[in-house]
């Protein structure tokens, strides 16, 4: 099932050359309510990057980015990766398992980027694994496995 226009952006984003928007047209849904705006690209290497912009209102109370944030940009980066390097269909699925391991801090300052590869992908799964990264550091490293939804 491809991305329906009227819910969801995922054009070319004119301010980043070669990565695309990755938002939703609703903007009180969780995503945009929560997460800000967010691009993503294929990277020359294969994997699926989405990137988000932190902001103070993703900080915990020690100044860095909150690992509830991390691991949300993680969980939407498992859809973006289907949609863009796996079979294109990221509508109806459900995340099964996540397993992170925080390693760094993220900082606030720069962008958060979940890079992303699959591992395979089946007719009714998608396993992937990845990291979260600021440049050269490493703030999380991740595995998980999406379940593709059928019509009922």
């Amino acid at each position: 099932m491809a991305l329906s226009e009227d819910v969801f952006e995922h054009g070319p984003d004119p301010d980043n050359p070669g990565w695309r928007h990755w938002n939703l047209k609703d903007q009180t849904l969780f995503n945009g309510a929560v997460m800000g705006r967010m691009i993503t690209r294929v990277d020359e290497d294969g994997r699926a990057r989405l990137r988000m912009f932190p902001e103070r209102r993703h900080e915990n109370l020690q100044g860095i980015i909150h690992g509830a944030v991390t691991l949300a940009l993680i969980d939407i980066s498992l859809f973006t990766s289907m949609h863009t390097i796996g079979s294109g269909n990221a509508g109806p699925s459900v995340t099964l398992e996540l397993s992170t391991q925080f390693v760094g801090a993220g900082k606030v300052d720069e962008p958060l980027d979940a890079v992303t590869e699959i591992v395979r992908e089946t007719g009714s799964m998608v396993f992937v694994r990845g990291t979260v990264e600021q440049g050269t550091h490493v703030v999380a490293s991740y595995s998980g496995i999406v379940r593709k939804m059928r019509p009922r």
